[in-house]
């Protein structure tokens, strides 16, 4: 299965209203940045165990560890979890900047380092989350 298909399969397999609300997200991720590449991480390790949710991804930054590796990874990440929906900013150095700059306009979700997560699209202002999402598209780094 190509990475598309993996992303349609995951979608479906949740159910109802989450499944909608995880295809609105998708398309408009997609909408906003068209030619961003696709990640499919089905949330096993090398060991095949389970050791998180799977992911959507989209686009690629580069991660520098402290040891001067380096590794190519995705901006936003999109995943259901038991109560709702993730969305992931990978990379933003200031792990107030997301809370500090959305967390008291999006509505009733919490707001991490990274993570915006919220149980439904009905209960945040998707207008600050898009505007959250292109933040982090827009950044370089």
């Amino acid at each position: 299965m190509n990475i598309q298909e993996q992303i349609k399969v995951y979608i479906q397999s949740q159910s109802g209203i989450k499944a909608t609300e995880l295809q609105i997200l998708h398309e408009l991720i997609l909408s906003l940045n068209p030619d961003a590449k696709l990640w499919f991480l089905d949330g096993k390790n090398a060991e095949n165990k389970t050791v998180s949710n799977p992911n959507i991804g989209y686009g690629a930054y580069t991660i520098k560890y402290a040891d001067g590796k380096t590794k190519v990874f995705y901006q936003i990440g999109l995943s259901a979890n038991t109560t709702g929906i993730s969305v992931y900013l990978m990379g933003i150095q200031d792990k107030t900047y997301l809370s500090k700059t959305y967390g008291e306009t999006i509505g009733k979700a919490s707001v991490t380092g990274y993570c915006i997560k919220f149980k439904s699209l009905k209960d945040i202002n998707q207008e600050v989350l898009l505007a959250a999402i292109k933040d982090r598209l827009n950044r370089q780094n």
